[in-house]
């Protein structure tokens, strides 16, 4: 079974089922698919964490680290220095050094059976010959075809051939990136005499070879970034040469007997685990997501677990068997009451100082004063905005094979609006650095070499020892709630799969955004209409700002999912935007 955020990465997955590969062999074709068809959302110049089990280790969740770190000149005295009050939104100072497309080769590396060759054939193919464009990746380089005009010729060279923005249905072609996959093939074929060390050749290529001059000479030019001012990128080939994809343990908490497995906190994941934490000591009534009643107590738990988000997570020594463990859940539920909170709330862990972030409403640079705001729409993850506007999302993967192995992965960054196309690539290069603070004192502040907070964060839940669902959502700080929804619906509510992505969805807004410009609605609530008139009113008259995002308009969720007793195999994808897939046999 295969879900993902788009019906030609799900076809590809199950075409490599279909011919005998297992799980990653499939999900690597769906990933590199993705970078191709959905340019708007991910790219290979981005970053991708994933979660997974093996059929020979069914029990033990493992995570897939494709998140690279800040460069060692992305210094916050040399980000001041530059006039810059945030790391911008888009352009090659929001850039950490790409970690997404090394995570897949060494995915395939370890736990795939095919070739690279086999596997970047779907992707190639797509890239060379070209594929129908979505109408929102037109929709998107329709937003930022001034800048391309301007600032980005190279973007508008490689997304607006002939001046003109691609329309819905258009084929489009990518034949620089389909030459980078064919180099990278050849280095890895030249490098070793078995499947193993080819792909390593390959890894080594794009990490010391001809992707990392071509990124950087391009980009040590200045150019605009959101700020509205021009500022060359501080990323150099050693940067790249030092980074490799890892494997880590997984973060979990059991909730209603299941094993929850997440990232680390050098990622979103354990919000979604403290959040659980504290809805744990709730009865059922208060767990329903479709009452006013359950919609009010899960988003003042999310308030809660995403202040300590902000206040402690980060690529640092932080105590999570203290932030999940049941007596601090206790504490922080006892301050969820009837009224809806417009507060910065996190808790107090020993000898630990909290961060407090800088919380705006709203914030113009001064360099765009005066600007359209339009110059920049594409900046930060394109998601849902706290007006209930969707922007797009970035994108997701689950699959399970036959024997047992299960992964639920989220590529995201490099989207063609992140920063110019190098022209030699026909990528950009991600905005991960936006996550990170320029003021002292956080553990997500910036820091050379530190990965910034990811919110990518795939999921994976187990019951007696053998994985059972994988699930994600694109939604950048969206994501963990959006899911939560789903597991509340599943493992408390009794949905099926389906049921619980097509249900009606609602996100918290009042917490502090992790994309430029870094701004928070106190109090804030994005519901989708369905939720009902009279769920919505008594959540404005618990004093929720409540936004209507429209009957269908949050979360990109998918899963799979495997009853180890019978072997069946499920998934489930969204209706939403009509682009998502499920397919199996």
């Amino acid at each position: 079974m295969t879900a993902t955020t788009h019906w030609l990465a799900t076809a590809s997955a199950q075409a490599v089922l279909e011919r005998g590969g297992n799980a990653f062999d499939a999900a690597c074709a769906a990933g590199f698919v993705l970078h191709v068809v959905e340019p708007h959302l991910n790219g290979p110049g981005g970053d991708m964490t994933a979660v997974f089990v093996t059929s020979a280790e069914p029990g033990v969740p493992v995570v897939l680290m494709g998140q690279g770190p800040a460069p060692m000149a992305a210094t916050r005295e040399r980000y001041l220095a530059e006039g810059l009050e945030l790391v911008p939104g888009a352009g090659a100072l929001a850039a950490a050094v790409p970690g997404g497309f090394d995570a897949w080769l060494l995915l395939l590396r370890d736990h795939g059976t095919w070739e690279l060759s086999a596997v970047l054939e779907f992707a190639i193919g797509y890239a060379r010959n070209g594929y129908p464009v979505l109408g929102r990746v037109s929709t998107t380089i329709e937003s930022v075809a001034e800048l391309f005009a301007e600032h980005w010729p190279t973007s508008a060279q490689t997304w607006m051939p002939g001046g003109r923005i691609p329309q819905e249905g258009e084929l489009i072609r990518n034949e620089a990136y389909a030459s980078v996959m064919d180099r990278l093939i050849a280095a890895g074929e030249s490098a070793g005499s078995n499947r193993e060390s080819r792909i390593d050749g390959a890894r080594q290529e794009w990490a010391e070879g001809f992707v990392a001059k071509a990124a950087v000479e391009f980009l040590a030019k200045a150019h605009r970034h959101s700020s509205g001012t021009d500022h060359a990128g501080v990323m150099d080939r050693e940067d790249f040469a030092n980074f490799r994809a890892v494997y880590d343990d997984a973060a979990t908490l059991e909730f209603r007997g299941h094993t929850i497995a997440k990232t680390g906190p050098w990622g979103q994941g354990p919000v979604l685990l403290q959040t659980l934490a504290i809805l744990a000591g709730f009865d059922d009534e208060h767990l329903d997501p479709s009452t006013a009643l359950g919609a009010h107590t899960i988003m003042e738990a999310e308030k809660l677990a995403y202040a300590d988000r902000d206040a402690y997570y980060g690529d640092a020594n932080v105590d999570m068997s203290f932030l999940l463990s049941e007596e601090y859940a206790a504490q922080r539920r006892a301050l969820i009451g009837e009224r809806a909170s417009t507060e910065f709330r996190p808790g107090n862990v020993p000898g630990v100082k909290p961060f407090f972030p800088p919380l705006r409403t709203e914030y113009m640079p001064p360099a765009l004063v005066g600007i359209s705001e339009g110059t920049f729409a594409g900046v930060g993850e394109p998601t849902v905005r706290p007006s209930g506007e969707t922007q797009g999302d970035t994108c997701h993967i689950d699959v399970v094979d036959q024997w047992g192995n299960m992964i639920s992965a989220t590529p995201s960054g490099g989207w063609l609006q992140s920063s110019p196309t190098i022209p030699e690539l026909g990528f950009c290069l991600g905005t991960r650095l936006q996550m990170t603070w320029l003021e002292e004192g956080a553990a997500s502040s910036l820091e050379p070499g530190q990965r910034p907070r990811t919110t990518l964060t795939p999921t994976l839940i187990l019951k007696d020892g053998q994985a059972v669902t994988a699930l994600g959502s694109p939604g950048g700080d969206q994501q963990d709630q959006w899911q939560l929804l789903y597991l509340l619906r599943t493992l408390v509510g009794g949905y099926t799969p389906q049921q619980a992505v097509d249900a009606p969805a609602l996100h918290t807004t009042s917490i502090a955004g992790s994309f430029w410009p870094r701004t928070w609605t106190p109090g804030g609530a994005v519901v989708e209409d369905r939720l009902g008139t009279v769920v919505i009113d008594e959540l404005e008259r618990r004093g929720h700002v409540v936004t209507r995002a429209g009957d269908w308009a949050l979360g990109r969720l998918s899963s799979v999912g495997r009853e180890p007793a019978t072997g069946m195999l499920t998934a489930s994808a969204n209706p939403r935007g009509a682009q998502g897939y499920a397919a199996g046999r």
